[in-house]
């Protein structure tokens, strides 16, 4: 199988039917040995009945029903499991992506590379509820994570599939994916792709989400630079706060002899017993999170590092 399409689908009953006439049309001529695994994320009106139509004429069409709305991310997760092609692409289903730009995904893979993100370059969306947050968060995302991409939040993506293994999606962390993958070596690159207005529907997502997306930024870069020793994070504030209360203290304590302020009414005193509570809080919790990492690898029998490829060993 040469490439798995995944499409999650939320109340899209106008446009599953184009859609899919879509992306054969463009993949059809190519001669791709292909899937289009659309996931049903608990749609309320005839999404899914007009995706089982489709279906049941078309064998290459997988179809993943939800019990209820999960979100983007799980819908995204759940067809990355399912996904059989050696290379997974996941796009949206209200037709703003356009899936003339698979072949061109499809082109850079070859090229080499492990992900390759699509650059909404001519945005077709309104500016102060979509444009602007997003420029924002993709500024943050890009200087946080070091992997350095116009639009993280472009679902028209590529990946590998063997990038996808060993990557679980919470919350909005489907847009974090080629940071992630960069994490164990992958080959990140990003190529402009086109962008339609919405022509049926409204969008499901608002400004809102950005603060969802924060909160999970903070995740990412956490496990980007200290999932495997949380210690040098927690434990290094830890010292410093309590280097602060030693800084603190001979300031309380100078100001008693030579200044004559009664330690009991100085501020000081209380905050250098606040740092030393802190800073023996964080090199705690360090220590806790060096438990827990050691847990989550070892339990799982996980290894702390990615193997590329491995030449003359036998299987």
């Amino acid at each position: 199988m040469d490439l798995s399409v995944v499409v999650p689908i939320y109340n899209e009953e106008e446009n599953v039917n184009q859609l899919y006439s879509k992306v054969t049309a463009s993949l059809e001529p190519i001669g791709f040995e292909y899937e289009l695994i659309f996931v049903d994320d608990g749609s309320g009106d005839r999404s899914f009945l007009l995706l089982n139509d489709i279906a049941k004429q078309d064998s290459r069409v997988k179809l993943i029903r939800f019990r209820r709305n999960f979100g983007q991310t799980a819908a995204m997760s759940a067809g990355f499991d399912a996904a059989s092609g050696r290379v997974v692409i996941p796009m949206d289903g209200d037709l703003q992506n356009d899936p003339d730009d698979i072949p061109l995904l499809m082109t850079k893979i070859d090229e080499g590379y492990d992900v390759v993100s699509g650059w909404r370059k001519y945005r077709k969306d309104t500016f102060i509820n979509r444009k602007l947050p997003s420029m924002i968060a993709n500024g943050l995302i890009s200087r946080l994570t070091e992997v350095h991409l116009h639009d993280y939040g472009c679902t028209l993506k590529a990946y590998r599939r063997e990038v996808l293994e060993g990557i679980n999606l919470y919350g909005e962390m489907h847009r974090f994916v080629p940071a992630l993958a960069s994490q164990v070596g992958a080959k990140v690159t990003e190529i402009p792709v086109k962008h339609h207005p919405r022509l049926f529907g409204k969008s499901k997502y608002g400004i809102s989400r950005t603060v969802r997306v924060v909160l999970d930024l903070m995740t990412v870069k956490f496990l980007l630079g200290y999932s495997t020793k949380p210690i040098q994070l927690f434990g290094r504030w830890g010292v410093y706060t309590i280097m602060a209360s030693f800084i603190t203290g001979l300031a309380t304590i100078y100001m008693k002899f030579f200044q004559h302020t009664n330690m009991n009414r100085n501020p000081l005193l209380i905050l250098t017993a606040f740092l030393i509570f802190m800073g023996v809080q964080f090199i705690v919790l360090g220590l806790l999170g060096e438990l827990n990492a050691r847990t989550y690898y070892e339990a799982q029998g996980k290894p702390t590092y990615v193997v590329r490829e491995r030449v003359n060993f036998e299987e």
